[in-house]
């Protein structure tokens, strides 16, 4: 199994899968490769990627929402689903208020949140998702949903990321990007959502590659028999991984695969 991390890991810079990445990607499938996209995003900013890739043709899977969404491509089922309480999310909105950060939330398909923002921006350019700003964010959030991103100036974010680890311990948080602080409900990170499909599946550790890039990818990068870092990868993450390859806007998945499973 290879399981690839989609921004600045896969996707190049303007979020395109780069001609060599796809080439070599087709040829991991030909030889019974099981390519599984590993996400932040939410599942809707993930399929079209995957189905370029013919993942759904090769009966491949997906985990979006950093693994709290398992999917099967072929059957276009999820398999697994995991989600933060209406009363865990407003805990968080209130934290995000006293904390000085914005919040986002996904609700039927559309980001949500009380405010706008340059990050906020970044993350509808990155989805293309629909942005519902709402008056009252408590109010617009009355059910279950994935995960919350709180989102702020990086080196800040940095410290409330610190913090909010010790003031909720009970949830999974962790960076995906600089301005990006994502939160999900306790145990579900990439890593635990690779073992289960490797369990579903009887691939063996040993026998999974992981590629990324940031925070949320530590797990799954740990995780793997053999864990990869892109070169731009963030520098306090650079020494944890078992190999570095090229960046996301040098084909560093095609090298993976040219270096690991074609040879």
């Amino acid at each position: 199994m290879l399981v690839l991390d989609m921004d600045d890991t896969l996707l190049t810079d303007d979020h395109k899968i780069s001609d060599e990445n796809k080439e070599m990607l087709f040829k991991a499938q030909e030889l019974g490769v099981y390519v599984v996209l590993a996400s932040g995003r939410p599942t809707l900013a993930m399929i079209n990627f995957a189905k370029e890739l013919k993942l759904d043709q090769n009966n491949s899977y997906m985990l979006s929402f950093n693994g709290a969404v398992v999917t099967d491509l072929k059957e276009d089922k999820v398999l697994f689903e995991q989600t933060l309480t209406q009363q865990q999310i407003h805990e968080l909105y209130d934290y995000s208020v006293a904390s000085k950060t914005h919040i986002i939330t996904y609700i039927d398909g559309k980001i949500v949140s009380e405010t706008d923002s340059e990050y906020i921006a970044i993350e509808k350019n990155i989805t293309g998702l629909q942005h519902n700003k709402v008056p009252n964010f408590k109010q617009a959030v009355t059910s279950s949903a994935v995960k919350c991103i709180l989102l702020e100036e990086p080196s800040y974010l940095k410290k409330v990321e610190t913090d909010l680890k010790l003031a909720m311990p009970h949830l999974s948080v962790s960076m995906s990007k600089p301005f990006f602080l994502e939160v999900a409900p306790n145990g579900i990170d990439k890593a635990a959502s690779v073992k289960f499909l490797a369990d579903r599946l009887n691939i063996l550790q040993s026998e999974i590659i992981a590629v990324g890039n940031a925070g949320n990818d530590l797990s799954m990068i740990e995780y793997a028999g053999l864990g990869v870092w892109v070169d731009n990868v963030d520098s306090d993450l650079r020494h944890i991984a078992d190999v570095i390859v090229a960046s996301n806007n040098n084909h560093g998945v095609a090298e993976v695969v040219r270096r690991f499973i074609l040879n």
